[in-house]
C-alpha cells in the first residue's frame, strides 16, 4: 500500500458538513461543496480540476454549481441523484435552508466504474439508503475512502429523508465496505475520519 496523500478538510454549514481537497497531478480534486466551500477553495488559492458529489442532498451541493463554473471543471455524481442536483428546490420540504443554484453532471458514476485523476484510481461504490444516489470513493491503492454520509466513526447516514432504507443502507455497508481491509481510512461527510477496522470493530449499527 502506497503512503498516504496530504488530504486537507474543510467543515461548513448548518449541519457541519465536510469537504475533502486532494492534490492531484493537476489542480485539486474537491469532494463535495458544502456552504463556504467557495471561498475557502480561493482562501487556500487551489485550483479545482474535477469535482465529485458524494450525494445530492443540499448540504453537500451548496457550493457545487460556483466552484464548477469558476474552474470549467468536470462534476461527477450518480444519476439516481440527478434531480436533486439539479433541481434542489424538491428538498425545501426537509430542511433546505435557502436557494441552491443547480448543478449539472459532466458523467455520472456507478458501481464499479473506475474514476482516474492522476496519480489516483477510484472505485465508485454505490451504497443507496441515505439517499438514492450516495456513492463512496475508494482508492485501494493508498488505502482511503471519501465516503460521504454512509459510514461515520460509530454512526451511519441517516435514513428517514425521501429515498432512504435502514435495510439498504446496513446491508450496502456490510457487503461493500466493511470486507475491506482494516487500515482503510474513511473520510466521512460529517465529523472526525475512522478506518473500516475500526467501525467493523465497534460500530453499534453494523457490527
Amino acid at each position: 500500500m502506497n503512503p498516504l496523500p496530504q488530504i486537507n478538510m474543510f467543515t461548513g454549514g448548518l449541519a457541519e458538513t465536510n469537504a475533502y481537497f486532494l492534490k492531484l497531478d493537476n489542480g485539486w480534486l474537491a469532494v463535495d461543496a458544502p456552504e463556504g466551500t467557495a471561498e475557502a477553495v480561493e482562501e487556500y488559492g487551489l485550483t479545482i480540476s474535477a469535482l465529485v458529489l458524494t450525494h445530492g442532498h443540499w448540504d453537500h451541493i451548496w457550493d457545487a454549481a460556483p466552484i464548477a463554473r469558476k474552474f470549467n471543471c468536470p462534476v461527477y455524481y450518480h444519476q439516481a441523484d440527478e434531480i436533486l442536483c439539479t433541481q434542489p428546490q424538491v428538498m425545501r420540504a426537509y430542511g433546505l435552508p435557502a436557494n441552491i443554484e443547480p448543478v449539472a453532471t459532466t458523467k455520472f458514476l456507478d458501481q464499479d466504474d473506475t474514476l482516474t485523476l492522476s496519480p489516483y484510481n477510484f472505485k465508485i461504490l454505490h451504497i443507496p439508503g441515505h439517499c438514492p444516489g450516495s456513492i463512496c470513493l475508494y482508492e485501494q491503492q493508498h488505502g482511503f475512502i471519501f465516503g460521504g454520509d454512509v459510514l461515520f466513526a460509530g454512526g451511519v447516514g441517516r435514513w428517514d429523508l425521501p429515498g432512504g432504507s435502514e435495510e439498504i443502507l446496513i446491508s450496502g455497508i456490510k457487503q461493500k465496505l466493511l470486507p475491506l481491509p482494516d487500515n482503510v481510512i474513511i473520510y466521512p461527510g460529517h465529523g472526525p475520519e475512522t478506518t473500516i477496522g475500526n467501525e467493523r470493530k465497534y460500530n453499534p449499527y453494523v457490527r
